[in-house]
């Protein structure tokens, strides 16, 4: 078996992972860091992020308005502390992806701001309509020019490397399937950074890339550390309704400039369900077109642009025009058809500020980490916000303490125990099996629920999470199979933080709890240990 040593392991490329990086080389000139990528480099949720990031940079707004703003929309459960350090670190690191070569839209000579729902003034910044794409190649580009960064493609990760050290589990690496040989490495370091992404290919329809299988979750949760409120997952309302095309999201961006919701018979849609009417939080607006959906039995509502001007729309908007037009839809001569899909998961492995997690050698940023940012309902465009200021934290945490860490590196005895010797055939139809998962998802763990349907979910898939972990045991591993694995791993968990909160909060609406309850401010937790900081076990 191939071992590979490293200062520094990441596991993800998008702009968590790849800003970590940098800054980590930026800090330590001499530090050798592995990024360990899936797919192809680009492949990310950040690469399809079409909004942009949030950050006060004007005088008409303030640090305090953009704090009141994401705890208006975190349901009670953000963390206070954790939301005044991100967005005070807002216009530095806006400087400083620019410094990476970040092209974002300017009007003249300042950076043109857009406005999204639950914001009450423009303060997104954007790249047009496709700014992580523009991120993923300026940070891409950087860590290229560095001799430090070695990028290793078309590489799953299939289990942390941790042990047990006087009663304090310690990660020294990961296990790696490389397509390029399809052996198994081992890749070996005082540090590995999380930087997965989502999770949201649990569900049918989403927004997420095909990558997005809740990896980082379910190795972290395997290895003993604790996933918190995975019950709030954030269906984006507005997704483009054209059934047999690959799901495309329509960036809340077109309402904030001006786009309106419509039902099929012409009404507005917000008009009445939120004093911000189509800016509303993103739980909001998406429970207004499911309950529209269910009462008419119409499969889409519209989303109407088409009064503005059509240069302005092709200007401000290319990608989706372009897209939209490719599927059939003009936009600037009529609505577009729309529906919500599953879009970003809230909660994650539980961090600190600096992505520390309470195992040792562990750090994680982006979307597969929980802080307490997001609280039981992100705010439009804060979580790229918060990737680059806690992956910037985690370098600064990492680098200081590195002769620490690296003294406290784990053996590597159990990895062979996590390869194994698995030479037989795969028994189960993979494709059948994930259909099953990401339908029971859909139909009964999706924007509203109820504790029967939660217990019919987790009835049905605990034999499929039985059967892939023997299927996984016994068949030498493949990228289809380690994925089903991860996603079955992660349904389990939102169904059971989701029975355990017996309330309705921010994402999480419980037919059967429709209020929320003191009882239950607070974070959910899920680990395969008893642990007395979890609300689970």
């Amino acid at each position: 078996m191939i071992e590979r040593h490293f200062d520094f392991v990441v596991v993800g490329s998008g702009i968590a992972g790849l800003f970590y990086a940098l800054e980590v080389v930026s800090l330590k000139p001499d530090a050798k860091v592995a990024i360990v990528t899936k797919k192809s480099a680009a492949e990310s949720s950040t690469n399809r992020a079409q909004g942009g990031i949030a950050a006060v940079l004007s005088e008409t707004d303030s640090f305090e308005l953009h704090i009141k703003d994401t705890l208006g929309c975190g349901g009670g459960l953000c963390n206070e502390k954790v939301v005044r350090q991100v967005v005070e670190h807002g216009p530095r690191v806006i400087d400083e992806l620019i410094g990476y070569g970040v092209k974002f839209s300017r009007l003249d000579d300042s950076l043109d701001l857009t406005r999204e729902g639950g914001h009450s003034v423009q303060r997104v910044v954007h790249a047009g309509d496709l700014t992580g794409k523009e991120i993923d190649r300026a940070l891409l580009n950087a860590c290229s020019l560095s001799g430090n960064i070695e990028m290793f493609r078309n590489s799953i990760v299939l289990d942390l490397i941790s042990e047990s050290d006087n009663g304090k589990t310690v990660c020294s690496g990961i296990l790696v399937l490389r397509d390029s040989n399809n052996e198994i490495e081992l890749f070996l370091s005082p540090v590995t950074l999380l930087s997965t992404g989502g999770l949201c290919q649990v569900y049918r329809h989403n927004t997420n890339p095909s990558i997005a299988t809740g990896d980082g979750v379910a190795m972290a949760y395997r290895a003993g550390a604790c996933i918190a409120n995975l019950e709030f997952v954030q269906f984006h309302p507005t997704a483009m309704y054209a059934p047999g095309q690959p799901t495309f999201l329509i960036s809340e961006a077109v309402r904030g400039e001006g786009g309106r919701l419509l039902s099929l018979d012409g009404r507005y849609l917000m008009e009445n369900a939120h004093q911000l009417k189509d800016l509303a939080p993103r739980d909001i607006v998406a429970r207004a077109i499911d309950k529209e959906l269910k009462e008419t039995k119409a499969e889409h509502v519209l989303l109407d642009i088409s009064h503005k001007d059509s240069e302005f729309i092709k200007g401000r908007f290319p990608h989706i025009y372009a897209t939209c037009l490719k599927y059939g839809t003009d936009i600037t001569k009529e609505p577009i058809p729309v529906v919500p899909s599953a879009h970003y998961a809230c909660g994650g492995l539980k961090t600190d500020m600096d992505g520390q997690t309470e195992i040792r050698g562990l750090f994680a940023s982006g979307e597969v980490a929980m802080t307490g940012m997001h609280g039981a309902n992100r705010l439009a465009s804060n979580s790229l916000l918060e990737a680059v200021v806690v992956s910037k934290n985690a370098a600064l945490k990492t680098v200081s303490e590195f002769e620490k860490l690296k003294k406290y590196q784990a053996h590597n005895s159990r990895a062979l125990e996590l390869a194994g010797n698995k030479t037989e055939d795969s028994h189960i139809n993979i494709k059948k099996t994930r259909d099953q998962l990401t339908k029971t998802m859909s139909e009964l763990v999706g924007i509203v629920r109820s504790e029967k349907r939660l217990l019919s979910a987790l009835e049905k898939i605990e034999p499929l999470r039985q059967l892939i972990e023997q299927e996984y045991a016994s068949t030498a591993p493949g990228y289809e199979l380690v994925e089903l694995r991860n996603l079955v791993t992660v349904a389990e968990l939102i169904i059971k933080s989701g029975l355990w909160r017996k309330e309705s909060r921010g994402l999480h609406f419980m037919e059967d709890y429709p209020a929320e309850s003191k009882e239950f401010a607070l974070d959910s937790g899920l680990t395969r240990k008893i642990s007395k900081r979890s609300a689970l076990v």
